[in-house]
């Protein structure tokens, strides 16, 4: 057998305290990054949400005062945008889905 040298034991045994230092840091830093990436997907999908049904009812407005058509183009770009809404948030839980 080869004999190593004390300063390459030091070395390898420095090197495994930290590896296990950081391993248990990873551990108690796990449970805060989920809360916050649960966070972050339920901002995105309220965002998408939100922005879909605001986008569909400013252009449904906007249609119904340009043809005189007042609540229709509004009711049906409203449905529009929700659906659309609804579409974003399903692709969005799919591609979570997917990662894991």
């Amino acid at each position: 057998m080869i004999k190593m040298p004390k300063d390459v034991e030091l070395l390898d045994r420095k090197i495994a305290e930290l590896k296990a230092k950081e391993a248990s840091l990873r551990h108690e830093s796990k449970s805060d990054s989920d809360k916050t990436r649960a966070s972050r997907i339920g901002l995105r999908i309220c965002a998408d949400l939100l922005s879909a049904v605001i986008v569909g009812a400013a252009l449904g407005y906007v249609l119904d005062s340009w043809f005189g058509t007042k609540p229709w183009c509004l009711i049906v770009f409203l449905i529009f945008g929700g659906a659309a809404g609804i579409l974003n948030v399903y692709r969005l839980a799919k591609a979570e889905e997917n990662k894991k």
